[in-house]
């Protein structure tokens, strides 16, 4: 017997806007409902960055869970895709013909901090979670900025600066609230609906519409954290260090070196403004004498800082901060031709399409999630690098020495799914995609196309 994974393109079926509003409306919708040629449309179908410019049959924004039930009935029944947008950060695939499904108006935290547990809704952004958690000394395994949504990062895996410490945010979920193809409500968890809760740990916006989710929080009353910035011309020192350095590196320690230009505005310290830099980015888990003890190789190999501004702060206070991706790799390591590129990268041009290169040390928690974690791909890599332009001559350089594999969250390229996953773990989504939405309803993603029926023979 032999397993097919579908591979099938889907079209965008003609606008039927006012239809689908009736019906909407007819199932007891209770939000505000958009349609084309009205002023809340042009504004609510947007995304968050112009490189799509999509254009729904429908933009609805429900008051509930049930309204997220009728509007996915509705879908079906016109036979509309459903896409979700909370903050717009993830959306990479215009929701053209179909229904889009604004969760931002859902945006309620609450934190249990004897359980040590945050539910949230599906608008909610990482900011109010930590600033809900602070007062108990607690954190969320957040990413770099408090405006991105909650449910769509962790469900793309979530890599955080707490990540080597706790694991991949996907790993921290323990309930999920969801709203099913079919119309139907699931509580996923380790003992409920088990292959959909795996699936959803990792598998990004294709099994359902989480209503809420539940996540572990950490301990996190103070962290030692920030950036240092140092002179361009020490970058090949300091990547020949980090590349040996990470092997030791302990698990409560999230690093990566930054290559970059940085534009001469007073967003930036004025010491590095207009400058070439290399920035030593940190976040330690624990007390600061045990920091500076695990950076100070980094630290020499680095020389005088032009600026350093890693410090003790509260993890709600220390703004990492965060690169565009437009090319990512991960690595096993850093042969001499990849260090050799990407110190060079960065160009005293002005015009140089390259204006920033991130080097990431994985591994820790996200390598050893124990048993029954989610898909995240590639979880055994230790590297990864992220340049903000995708330059065929670098890219070409590269290319030979990276795994090729890549990262839901930050994967642009809707067509390149498989690389965020391995072999195994695609499959087996495909599976789940079959079990609970066979006609792939919700497409308008980074999509995992459903399994074909299993053949004998």
């Amino acid at each position: 017997m032999t397993q097919h994974v579908q591979e099938q393109t889907y079209g965008y079926p003609g606008l039927d806007g006012a239809g689908a509003a009736a019906r909407l409306r007819g199932l007891g919708f209770e939000g505000a409902v958009h349609l084309p040629g009205e002023d809340p449309y042009e504004e609510r179908r947007q995304p968050l960055f112009d490189t799509i410019d999509p254009y729904p049959a429908i933009v609805a924004e429900p008051s509930g869970p049930a309204d997220v039930r009728a509007a996915v009935l509705t879908a079906r029944e016109h036979d509309l895709p459903l896409a979700v947008q909370a903050t717009g950060h993830g959306t990479h695939v215009p929701a053209d013909g179909g229904v889009l499904l604004r969760t931002d108006g859902l945006s309620s935290v609450v934190v249990d901090p004897a359980e040590r547990v945050a539910r949230v809704g599906p608008g909610a952004l990482w900011g109010d979670v930590i600033a809900a958690a602070a007062p108990f000394g607690l954190a969320p395994l957040a990413g770099s900025s408090p405006d991105v949504g909650v449910v769509g990062y962790t469900l793309g895996g979530g890599l955080g600066w707490l990540g080597r410490a706790y694991g991949f945010a996907a790993d921290s979920v323990v309930r999920a609230e969801v709203v099913t193809a079919d119309g139907g409500f699931v509580a996923a968890s380790p003992d409920s609906h088990a292959s959909l809760f795996w699936a959803l740990r990792g598998g990004g916006a294709n099994f359902g519409v989480v209503t809420r989710l539940e996540f572990r929080l950490y301990p996190a009353a103070q962290v030692h954290a920030g950036f240092a910035y140092y002179p361009i011309e020490r970058a090949a020192d300091v990547l020949t260090r980090y590349r040996e350095w990470i092997a030791d590196a302990p698990d409560a320690l999230s690093t990566a070196v930054v290559l970059r230009r940085v534009p001469d505005t007073d967003l930036f310290p004025e010491a590095v403004r207009g400058r070439r830099v290399v920035v030593l980015k940190a976040m330690y888990a624990g007390a600061s004498e045990d920091a500076e003890q695990h950076l100070r190789p980094l630290r020499e190999a680095a020389g005088p800082a032009l600026v350093d501004d890693i410090r003790p702060t509260t993890f709600a206070a220390a703004a990492m901060g965060g690169q565009p991706a437009r090319f990512l790799d991960l690595y096993h390591g850093l042969p001499d031709p990849v260090l050799h590129a990407l110190a060079n990268a960065v160009e005293e041009d002005p015009d140089s399409p390259v204006s920033a290169v991130e080097i990431r040390h994985w591994g820790g928690a996200m390598a050893d999630p124990g048993p029954g974690a989610g898909p995240v791909g590639h979880r055994s890599v230790p590297l990864s690098v992220i340049i903000d332009a995708d330059v065929p001559e670098l890219t070409a350089t590269l290319r030979p020495y990276g795994t090729g594999g890549s990262f839901l969250n930050f994967l642009d390229d809707p067509g390149n799914v498989p690389a965020a996953y391995t072999t195994a773990d695609y499959r087996r989504l495909a599976e789940v995609k079959r079990e609970y939405d066979p006609a792939n309803l919700f497409r308008l993603n980074h999509n995992i196309a459903p399994a074909l029926p299993v053949r004998a023979g």
